[in-house]
């Protein structure tokens, strides 16, 4: 077992901390959408069900990796892992795919939360790759 010697400064927690939460409601948001809650239900118009309910299987897929993938390479940051460079390298391929797509069908309602989206995902796969540099993570 490989521990890391190197103590990451208190920054590498909050972004870490933030990493998770922020998976934590990408994973939520794909759970409400799979199992068509009520509350998601009720967030979104008769046009946005009807388009939704009819994405591709491979659109809903690369949705599901994505946010596991990141979650999962969150949880890994946070226990300092240098495999969660692995997860969230994946989980930002499959962001690309979800969000390229939607982006390119004119489906995207919320253009900020679209590129917040994908502005994430490449900035934790810099952070986890930036950990391992500095041996925060390993």
């Amino acid at each position: 077992m490989t521990v890391s010697k190197v103590k990451p400064p208190f920054w590498f927690w909050v972004v870490t901390v933030f990493a998770v939460l922020w998976n934590a409601m990408g994973v939520n948001q794909y759970l409400q959408q799979a199992y068509k809650t009520e509350s998601w239900r009720g967030s979104i118009t008769d046009e946005q069900f009807e388009i939704i309910s009819n994405f591709p299987t491979w659109l809903t897929a690369a949705f599901a990796i994505a946010v596991f993938s990141g979650f999962l390479g969150s949880i890994g940051l946070f226990l300092r892992k240098k495999w969660a460079h692995s997860l969230l390298l994946l989980s930002l391929i499959a962001v690309i795919v979800q969000m390229g797509y939607i982006l390119s069908e004119g489906y995207a309602d919320n253009m900020g939360m679209t590129f917040s989206i994908i502005a994430f995902a490449l900035i934790l796969v810099w952070f986890s790759k930036k950990s391992m540099s500095k041996g925060w993570i390993s």
